[in-house]
C-alpha cells in the first residue's frame, strides 16, 4: 500500500518533467496560463510575442507586456476558461509587422472535468498571408489586363475595317495611288495590333524565377507608337498634338503602361470639341518621388458631378460617343495596382487634364 503514493508521486514528477521538457524544447511559441490567469510555463520562442523572462512565471498574464497589435488577449483567455468559447482562433499582428494565428484551447482536467487554464499557441502565418496577398494582386492584375486587352484592341480592329472599305473603294475606282496609301496604313495598323498583343503577352521570367515584366521603358517610343496608331483620327479631327517629355524613362509593366497612355490619349482625341481648334498636350515631369504624366486637352470636358463616375466600371457619360466605358476604369486599376494614383481636373466645355502619378 505504501508504494502507491510513492509511485503516484514519481509519475507526477515524471509528467511535470516531460511537460517542462516539451515546453523548453519546442520551436512553437506557447504559453500555459491557469484558471486564475497566472502564467505557469512558456516555450522560449514565446518571448518574442511577450516581453518574457523566467521571472514572469507565477505572475498574472494581464501584468505582462506583449508585443501584439491586439489588445484583447486576456478577454479571450477568460472567454475560453468560462467556456464561452470551446476554443478561440484569431489572426494577430506583432509590432514588427509579422502575422500569427493565435489559438487558445482549454486545458481540461478530465478526472474532474473542469477547465484549469488554457494553452496559447502562436503559428507564424506571415509567409502564407504574403503569398495570398500576392495571389490576390496577380488575380486583380489578370482581370485588369483582360479588360484592357479587350478594350484597347477594338480601335485597331475598327481601323482595319475602315481600311478594308477604303481599299475596296480605291480598287473600284482603279485609284492605284490611294490603293498603295491604304496598303501602307494597313501595314501600320497591323504592326500596332501585333505590338499590342506582344506587349500583353510579354510577362517573362528571368533565370532567377523573377518576373521581368516591370522594366525601364522609353516613354517617347510608347507615345510615338500610340500617336501613329491614332494618326487617322487625329488627322480627321485636325488636332494639334504637343509633347513635352521631360522624363524619358519610367519603370512599369510594359503592357500596362501602353494601355495607360493609349486610353488617355484616345479619350482626348475622342472627346475633342469640333467647334474649337483642338489641341492635346502630353507631358511628363518628376515631382517629389513621382513621375507625373499629364494628358491635357481643350475638348468637351467633364461635368464636376460626373468626374468620380468616369473611373467606375462600364461607366459611359454619353450615348452619342462610341465606347465601352471601361477605359478609365482599367487605367485607374493599373495605376493603383502599381502604387500610383490618377487625378482628373476638368470643367464642362473647358477640356480635361488627367495626371497620372507613377511611383519612381
Amino acid at each position: 500500500m505504501t508504494e502507491t503514493p510513492r509511485r503516484d508521486a514519481r509519475q507526477l514528477r515524471k509528467l511535470n518533467f516531460d511537460l517542462s521538457n516539451y515546453f523548453s524544447n519546442t520551436i512553437i511559441p506557447q504559453l500555459f496560463v491557469d484558471a486564475d490567469l497566472i502564467l505557469r510555463i512558456f516555450t522560449p520562442p514565446a518571448m518574442k510575442q511577450f516581453s518574457l523572462t523566467y521571472d514572469h512565471v507565477g505572475k498574472s498574464i494581464s501584468d505582462i507586456k506583449d508585443n501584439l497589435r491586439y489588445p484583447h488577449v486576456v478577454e479571450d483567455i477568460e472567454a475560453v476558461i468560462d467556456n464561452t468559447n470551446k476554443f478561440l482562433e484569431k489572426e494577430v499582428q506583432t509590432t514588427d509587422g509579422r502575422w500569427f494565428q493565435m489559438n487558445i484551447v482549454p486545458y481540461i482536467e478530465h478526472e474532474e472535468d473542469v477547465i484549469n487554464g488554457v494553452i496559447i499557441t502562436f503559428v507564424d502565418i506571415t509567409k502564407r498571408l504574403k503569398a495570398l496577398r500576392e495571389l490576390e494582386k496577380l488575380n486583380s492584375q489578370y482581370e485588369t489586363l483582360k479588360y484592357a486587352l479587350s478594350h484597347d484592341i477594338r480601335q485597331p480592329i475598327s481601323t482595319i475595317t475602315l481600311i478594308a472599305d477604303g481599299l475596296l473603294l480605291a480598287h473600284q475606282k482603279n485609284d492605284s495611288m490611294q490603293f498603295v496609301k491604304w496598303i501602307k496604313t494597313l501595314k501600320e495598323s497591323s504592326k500596332t495590333l501585333d505590338t499590342m498583343v506582344e506587349d500583353f503577352t510579354s510577362g517573362k521570367v528571368d533565370e532567377n524565377g523573377e518576373s521581368s515584366e516591370e522594366m525601364a521603358l522609353n516613354i517617347e517610343d510608347i507615345c510615338h507608337n500610340i500617336l501613329t496608331a491614332l494618326k487617322g483620327e487625329i488627322k480627321e479631327k485636325k488636332i494639334r498634338v504637343i509633347t513635352d517629355l521631360k522624363v524619358a524613362e519610367i519603370i512599369f509593366p510594359r503592357n500596362s503602361l501602353r494601355s495607360v497612355f493609349y486610353n488617355l490619349i484616345y479619350n482626348a482625341v475622342k472627346f475633342s470639341d469640333p467647334r474649337k481648334n483642338s489641341k492635346i498636350k502630353i507631358s511628363t515631369e518628376e515631382v517629389k518621388g513621382f513621375v507625373i504624366l499629364c494628358v491635357q486637352d481643350n475638348g468637351l470636358g467633364i461635368p464636376i458631378k460626373d468626374q468620380r463616375r468616369v473611373f467606375k466600371k462600364s461607366s459611359r457619360l454619353s450615348e452619342n460617343i462610341q465606347g465601352t466605358g471601361m477605359g478609365l476604369y482599367v487605367v485607374k486599376r493599373m495605376i493603383e495596382d502599381n502604387e500610383g494614383k490618377i487625378k482628373l481636373e476638368s470643367e464642362e466645355g473647358e477640356g480635361a487634364t488627367f495626371s497620372v502619378f507613377f511611383k519612381k
